[in-house]
């Protein structure tokens, strides 16, 4: 079981990374997006003894704000309900909570904050921020992919972290050669609200 949690932990980084993205994508007027839950995902995958373990975060939210002439000048807060962890295990789930991984008590979310977006051109972006996690701060760039269907926003990529940095599996959960230190996060956001492409 706690193994899987390793890979939520780590997933809430990844978490936030995502939806920083979605802001990089420029509007024909400057707008506040919302989030469609139904639509989005965040998903982490880490690896125990070899073995890659699959998890996901279950709500999130983020503000988006952007503007059109300037994709570069956008804002993206994001939030992470760090309780919300599955490995599809409640067992599992229940370890998630505790101080050696998302110490969820004492802190109940991870937060993102985007710093600066990149146009990248044909549809992609690379967006740098600062992601917390169990009072924890680092800086990361994630790289995104912007599409469009009707009147929603699909950002999409993936990246990795170490969860070490932002001690998520304390004790003997730091040995590397039982959990990795490296976690793949994978995301898709839907936004409704931006505009067209």
């Amino acid at each position: 079981m706690r193994t899987p949690t390793s890979l939520l932990a780590v997933s809430s980084i990844a978490v936030a990374a995502l939806l920083a993205p979605l802001s990089g994508a420029a509007a024909q007027a400057a707008a506040t997006a919302r989030l469609v839950p139904a639509q989005s995902e965040i998903v982490f995958v880490s690896k125990q003894m070899g073995v890659p373990v699959e998890g996901r975060f279950k709500k999130f939210d983020a503000q988006v704000t952007l503007d059109p002439a300037k994709p570069e000048a956008g804002q993206v807060a994001l939030r992470i309900d760090l309780g919300s962890a599955t490995l599809g295990v409640p067992e599992t789930d229940a370890e998630l909570q505790k101080p050696e991984w998302f110490n969820t008590a004492t802190f109940p979310q991870a937060t993102f904050q985007s710093r600066s977006i990149k146009p990248l051109g044909g549809g992609k972006f690379l967006v740098d921020g600062q992601l917390t996690i169990k009072g924890n701060s680092r800086a990361i760039q994630v790289p995104v992919a912007l599409s469009a269907s009707g009147d929603t926003r699909t950002a999409t990529g993936a990246f990795a972290i170490k969860r070490l940095e932002y001690k998520i599996g304390a004790g003997e959960w730091g040995d590397t050669s039982m959990v990795a230190d490296e976690v793949q996060v994978k995301f898709k956001l839907a936004l409704a609200g931006l505009g067209a492409p």
